[in-house]
């Protein structure tokens, strides 16, 4: 796979920040290794939510017809102002 440069300006409080995380006193050794772990948290968390989304629709996708009952749009406002 051929290795791309992209290139990000950043200034004010985002340039303190990597300032703050990189170097001496950050846990990362530069701009780019911080920036790669942010992409690589953001790609665990997308895919995180989508495994909490299957997991909680595949129930109802496998679930027989006879288990769902009708319900109203104002049954479902009610319901969610209780919770």
């Amino acid at each position: 796979m051929a290795s791309e440069s992209i290139h990000v300006r950043v200034t004010g409080k985002l340039q303190d920040h990597i300032r703050q995380q990189t170097g001496e006193n950050g846990l990362y050794e530069n701009a780019s290794e911080y920036i790669r772990a942010l992409i690589r948290k953001d790609i665990q968390k997308n895919d995180d939510a989508w495994d909490w989304l299957k997991q909680h629709i595949e129930p109802g996708l496998r679930a027989d017809e006879s288990e769902f009952r009708e319900v109203s749009a104002a049954d479902v406002i009610r319901r969610n102002k209780r919770a």
